[in-house]
């Protein structure tokens, strides 16, 4: 049940000493968002002004200048401009700035659950922190390669090889995997040991819980009633699926090619998956669901065979189906901690949003895994399993990805309403017993 007071709210105590030193961050802020105009640094400047309107944004809606976030976590939002102005030598990590970017997400998520339908509670806040650190450093390098290759900026294009440049964000989003890691100790350190005072306005609980039965009043749709194939048929399909990837897995070990036996080997163990989880768990997935999730594997292991490199667009197929089946358990998994979680509530605009959040973040957990494969082989003197082809290839294959999500959000969400029911119905068994 929702506690009387709300801890997420509560983020924004009312504090003398807390407003002061929160408010001379904001004013360092404000030093740097002039400067970076004054210097033509406007990545500075975007990031300075959007920081400043989500740290001031409580006191304007409460009209209270003490209601400011806690001065830490302005600190480490102001951190980066502070070492490049005052530390004895550059950052050599871009961990301080990943870091900076996840503390004012946490915020900006924080503030929407104070002044929105949106609610969340303390433990989800720390996961979706890391998450959060993890997308926005993709979504960051997104824009940059956009801004380069649309108006002919050097954010990322500055002149150097591809290759460079790919190694370069790589590293970055090692970084942020660190400072996302580091921003959820931060978050979860405030949580355990905070003795702030908790103000009337900001920490009562502002609403109602949300009522269960009504998040499970939701119609399922049947995908395999929807694809217009007998189910006997879409069984069969998953089978012949099945077999072609034993052949590819033989013709891989005929040849000993190491890239065609990894992938068609795994590709073969998750298409048995969503059968697994149907007998051992009883979770409903129904034939639909797992074609789907067959036929994502399936068109990847093809195209190691021949078609990546035979047909340019195929890449873009691929990832776009295999990120929508990432996206479709992401999407299964909020929807059963909503139901199993009294005190959570992802309205749709928040689910729609969480979603491109949760793929952005995982294309950069699978850029990183990509990058270290290749470069792991090319030091041993292998084929590598896992190849990555420049800064474009990266950053395009992070751009469908994001296009799988949004299909799954704007018409796959109905299809997986039994799922996530039964995986809410696990969850509530499992921690009862």
């Amino acid at each position: 049940m929702m506690e009387n007071v709300d801890r997420l709210a509560a983020m924004f105590p009312s504090s003398s000493r807390n407003a002061v030193l929160s408010w001379l961050l904001v004013g360092v802020l404000a030093l740097i968002a002039i400067g970076g105009g004054w210097l033509e640094a406007y990545a500075s400047v975007l990031f300075a002004v959007v920081a400043i309107v989500i740290a001031t944004a409580p006191a304007v809606t409460f009209r209270d200048l003490t209601v400011m976030p806690p001065w830490y976590f302005l600190f480490l939002i102001a951190l980066p401009v502070l070492w490049e102005a005052f530390g004895p030598q550059p950052l050599v990590t871009g961990i301080v700035p990943a870091l900076a970017m996840g503390t004012l997400g946490l915020l900006a998520v924080v503030e929407l659950h104070r002044f929105t339908s949106l609610r969340l509670v303390p433990w989800f806040s720390v996961v979706l922190t890391v998450v959060l650190t993890l997308a926005m450093i993709g979504l960051l390098n997104v824009l940059w390669w956009s801004s380069d290759t649309l108006f002919g900026t050097t954010f990322l294009l500055d002149g150097r090889s591809q290759d460079a440049i790919n190694a370069a964000v790589m590293i970055e989003f090692s970084y942020a995997v660190v400072a996302g890691l580091l921003a959820g100790l931060v978050v979860y350190a405030h949580f355990r040991f905070s003795d702030e005072t908790v103000g009337s306005r900001t920490g009562t609980a502002p609403s109602p819980e949300p009522d269960a039965e009504a998040a499970r009043s939701v119609d399922p749709v049947v995908l395999s009633d929807r694809l217009g194939i007998p189910t006997d048929r879409q069984h069969a399909l998953v089978r012949a699926m099945q077999l072609v990837l034993v052949g590819i897995l033989f013709y891989g070990l005929l040849v000993r090619d190491l890239p065609v036996i990894t992938n068609a080997a795994l590709a073969l163990v998750i298409t048995f998956v969503p059968a697994m989880l149907r007998q051992n768990y009883a979770l409903p997935i129904e034939p639909g669901l797992a074609l789907w999730v067959a036929s994502a594997v399936f068109l990847h292991t093809l195209g190691t065979v021949a078609l990546y490199d035979a047909i340019a667009p195929y890449d873009h197929l691929t990832h776009t189906l295999s990120a929508s089946v990432v996206a479709a358990g992401g999407y299964a998994v909020l929807r059963a901690i909503q139901l199993h979680e009294r005190s959570i509530h992802f309205p749709p605009w928040a689910m729609f949003s969480f979603l491109l959040v949760f793929i952005l973040a995982i294309g950069v957990i699978w850029e990183i895994l990509e990058f270290v494969a290749d470069q792991s082989a090319l030091a041993l003197g292998l084929d590598p399993v896992l190849a990555q082809h420049g800064i474009d290839d990266t950053i395009v294959d992070m751009i469908f990805n994001v296009f799988g999500a949004i299909l799954v959000a704007a018409w796959g969400t109905l299809y997986l309403v039994e799922l996530s029911e039964g995986l809410a119905d696990l969850l509530e068994e499992r921690l009862e017993t």
